[in-house]
C-alpha cells in the first residue's frame, strides 16, 4: 500500500484476505470511510452516506465503547457481533463494496497479538499469502449476487492513522465520542492511496450436487435440506479429511434422501418438494450456496426453509460424557414458528440436548454467518444449522474416519428428518416473522 509518499507491506504493516477483487498491479482506490462498519436502528454508520458499491470501504475496528471496555450495546464489558470482522465484511459484501479495510489502534509491535481474536490463522500471515484463494468468475453471476468474499485487510494504527489522514490519538477520541454521543461522530476524509496486490488467477470449475424430490398437492413449494462437501483438501503436503466437516454432513443428507424416496415409494411421499443440495466452495467461503441463492431451481419466494447441517459425527469437549447434544443455530432468528416446531419435533422423536450457544448474537465465533444457510437467510428464506460444535480436531489433518461417532450421527440426523417431516407436510408454512439478519 502507498499512501502518499510512504509504502507500507505485508505482512508487517497489514494482512490481507478473502477474494482478491483489486487488480493485481499497482491500482488507485475508491476509498470511503464507514466508522465501525455498523447497521442497525440503535446505530447506524451507513444512514445518510455514500453509496458504497465498487468503493474500498474503511471502518474501524470493534464497536464504540468507553475507552474501559464497557460497550455501547450491551452497556457492559460483552462486546456484540458487530466487534467481529467477518460481521463488517458481510455487511459491506452485501452492499457491494470491493473491498473493506479494518484500521485497528495497535502499534506495530502489537499487531500480530491484535489479529489472532479475529482468526486465530491470522498469527501466521504467510498462511494467506501462500494459500489459494477461490471466487467466482466475475462474469457469471457477481453482477445478480454480491461476492461472497471481499478482500479484507487488517492494518495496523499507524497504516491506519495514514490512510485516514489523522493520529492514533484521533482514532481513540473517535471511539470514545460515538460512545458518548451514541451515534456517528463526524468521520475522517480518507486519503488517496494506491496498492498492489500480486497474484496469479487461474479458472477452476466445482458443481454443486442436486437431488430434487417432488412434492404432492404442494409441490410448488420447495424444501432445501442442504450440506456442503467440500474441505480444506491438501495443504503444504498435509492431507485434511475432512470426515466430519465435509463428510458427516452430505451422508446425513443422503441417508435423508434415501429415507424420503422410501417413504413416496410407500405412498407416503411428501407434500410439499424436498431438494437435497450437497454444496461446493463453502470453505472458500460459501460459495455454493450464493450460487444457488442466485440462481434457485424454485424461485426463493416458494422456499419454505433451508435446514443445513454442518458436522453431526462428533463431540466437543463441552459435552463429552455427556448425552447426545446438538447444537441449532437460525431457528429463532427469523421466525419463533419455525423455533417452536424444531423443538417440537426433538420433545416427540429425537430427544436430544439441544445447545443454543452459537445462535446467540454475541457469539464470539459468530458460526451464524459462517455457514451455508446464511446466504438463504440473507434472502428472507429461513433456515436452521445443525452443528456438533468446535470439537479439537475441526479443521485439522487428525479429522478423519476413525473417529466418527456414528451412533451419535443417525440420532442426530433423525432430528432433521422428522424437523423436514413437518415441514414438509403440514397445512401452512412457517411465516417469516423478523426481518432478513
Amino acid at each position: 500500500m502507498q499512501v502518499g509518499t510512504a509504502t507500507f507491506a505485508s505482512p508487517q504493516d497489514f494482512v490481507s484476505f478473502g477474494a482478491a477483487t483489486l487488480p493485481a498491479t499497482s491500482a488507485p482506490a475508491d476509498p470511503v470511510f464507514m466508522g465501525f462498519g455498523i447497521e442497525t436502528e440503535k446505530y447506524n454508520d451507513y444512514a445518510g452516506r455514500p453509496d458504497v458499491r465498487g468503493r474500498d470501504v474503511i471502518v474501524l475496528q470493534g464497536e464504540p465503547n468507553n475507552g474501559l471496555g464497557r460497550y455501547l450495546f450491551s452497556g457492559s464489558k460483552q462486546d456484540s457481533e458487530w466487534s467481529s470482522v467477518f460481521r463488517k465484511a458481510a455487511l459491506a459484501r452485501d452492499k457491494g463494496a470491493r473491498s473493506l479495510t479494518v484500521v485497528t489502534y495497535a502499534t506495530p509491535s502489537a499487531f500480530q497479538k491484535l489479529t489472532k481474536p479475529v482468526q486465530p490463522e491470522l498469527a501466521h500471515p504467510t498462511y494467506f499469502l501462500t494459500a489459494p484463494v477461490v471466487q467466482p468468475d466475475d462474469n457469471t453471476y457477481r453482477q445478480e449476487v454480491p461476492p461472497g468474499y471481499i478482500t479484507t485487510t487488517i492494518t495496523h494504527g499507524p497504516l491506519g492513522a495514514a490512510l485516514l489522514g489523522t493520529t492514533l490519538a484521533d482514532l481513540w477520541r473517535y471511539d470514545k465520542e460515538s460512545y458518548k454521543l451514541g451515534h456517528p461522530p463526524t468521520g475522517f476524509q480518507p486519503v488517496a492511496f494506491r496498492v498492489a496486490m500480486p497474484h496469479k488467477r487461474e479458472e477452476v470449475t466445482t458443481t454443486n450436487v442436486l437431488g430434487l424430490l417432488e412434492g404432492t398437492d404442494k409441490k410448488a413449494e420447495l424444501l432445501v435440506i442442504s450440506a456442503h462437501y467440500d474441505h480444506l483438501g491438501t495443504r503444504h503436503d498435509t492431507i485434511y479429511h475432512g470426515a466430519d466437516d465435509g463428510g458427516s454432513g452430505p451422508a446425513a443428507v443422503l441417508a435423508l434422501a434415501r429415507a424420503f424416496t422410501a417413504a413416496k415409494a410407500a405412498g407416503q411421499g411428501p407434500r410439499r418438494s424436498i431438494l437435497f443440495l450437497l454444496d461446493s466452495g463453502e470453505e472458500q467461503g460459501l460459495l455454493g450456496s450464493e450460487y444457488y441463492t442466485g440462481h434457485p431451481v424454485f424461485p426463493l419466494s416458494s422456499t419454505v426453509a433451508d435446514l443445513n447441517i454442518d458436522m453431526l459425527g462428533r463431540t466437543d469437549k463441552a459435552h463429552a460424557g455427556k448425552p447426545n447434544y446438538l447444537y441449532l443455530l437460525g431457528s429463532d432468528r427469523l421466525s419463533p414458528e419455525l423455533h417452536t416446531l424444531s423443538e417440537d419435533a426433538n420433545v416427540q422423536y429425537a430427544r436430544l440436548r439441544l445447545d443454543y450457544k452459537y445462535n446467540a448474537p454475541r457469539e464470539p465465533e459468530h458460526l451464524y454467518y459462517r455457514s451455508d444457510h446464511y446466504n438463504f437467510a440473507r434472502n428472507g428464506v429461513l433456515g436452521i444449522v445443525y452443528t456438533d460444535g468446535l470439537h479439537p480436531d475441526y479443521h485439522r489433518a487428525t479429522d478423519d474416519l476413525s473417529k466418527i461417532e456414528f451412533d451419535k450421527l443417525t440420532e442426530r440426523a433423525r432430528l432433521v428428518f422428522f424437523t423436514a417431516w413437518e415441514l414438509a407436510n403440514r397445512d401452512a408454512r412457517p411465516a417469516v416473522s423478523a426481518p432478513k439478519p
